[in-house]
């Protein structure tokens, strides 16, 4: 990245008022912040408003630091508590993997991070089964087997207990589960609070759980598709980030359902980490407006 491609992204979002977009632009103009790409949005249901920035970090005469130094007055005249945050593109974003044994998102992350389509470092990824390791070490990444003993909660919550360490050790901006067959508890869900990022094999709210295909299959349905999205304590019903869908049809069998859904798995998975990781992403109760 050149240091004119470097940039500071602001989110902002708070209660909708008159002045805003105006009073945000005029601080970056005062300071010499060179705009690169603006986003704005008010949900007339809530009147919450939501913006995103783009600025040339070489455009400042300053840091980051004292760029959110200088813009907190302007955050709590606007809105007291309002929700934002600053970041900046030249730091480089950390992931963590969680798998169990279906590696096709691992293999095409995985994939994407080699050819440096996601500029992310993959600091390790987690397996509750061994059989992804060594694709994951053929990549220079650390993987990590952490089993979960079948019918034995005490086991599970050890292991899940081991599972968090891990995590924690690499402070990751998200953690991934793709396709990870573990139901995380409600204490990981709270910690990993809009970081921990889901693919599900179903186009959401619809077939939620287990076998989704199968679930499809038996409903004949017309399109299949895949939804990723935040993870909360309740199952398959966080906020979504990104969904698609592929015809199928009546000549389909389970199999061929199953081979159609993992494209679209795949891609959508992608999209949403990184949408995430370039804080397009703003949340507003279990809603999600993606810029």
């Amino acid at each position: 990245m050149t240091q004119n491609d470097r940039r500071y992204v602001i989110t902002f979002a708070c209660p909708d008022r008159t002045g805003i977009v105006a009073r945000i632009s005029t601080f970056l103009a005062e300071e010499g912040g060179w705009i690169v790409e603006a986003a704005y949005h008010t949900d007339p249901d809530t009147d919450w408003f939501c913006t995103r920035q783009e600025v040339r970090a070489d455009s400042l005469p300053y840091d980051i630091d004292e760029l959110r130094r200088r813009f907190l007055p302007v955050a709590r005249q606007l809105a007291g508590a309002a929700d934002w945050r600053i970041t900046d593109t030249g730091e480089r974003k950390r992931v963590v993997i969680l798998v169990s044994r279906e590696g096709h998102c691992l293999y095409d992350l995985l994939g994407r991070v080699a050819s440096g389509e996601l500029d992310v470092t993959v600091s390790a990824v987690i397996g509750n089964h061994a059989d992804l390791g060594e694709i994951t070490r053929a990549h220079g990444i650390p993987f990590h087997h952490v089993p979960f003993p079948a019918g034995d909660p005490d086991g599970k919550a050890a292991a899940f207990a081991q599972l968090r360490q891990v995590v924690d050790t690499h402070d990751p901006q998200a953690i991934v589960l793709a396709r990870f067959m573990q139901v995380l508890p409600a204490e990981l869900c709270a910690a990993w609070t809009h970081r921990a990022i889901n693919i599900h094999h179903s186009f959401l709210p619809s077939f939620v759980g287990a076998r989704p295909y199968h679930q499809a299959h038996q409903r004949g349905v017309k399109l299949i598709g895949a939804t990723c999205h935040y993870v909360t304590a309740e199952l398959d019903a966080g906020p979504i980030i990104e969904q698609d869908v592929i015809r199928v049809d009546h000549g389909d069998s389970i199999a061929d359902m199953v081979r159609k859904g993992r494209d679209i798995e795949k891609v959508v998975l992608a999209r949403g980490l990184r949408w995430h990781l370039e804080n397009r992403i703003l949340l507003h109760g279990n809603k999600t407006v993606v810029f």
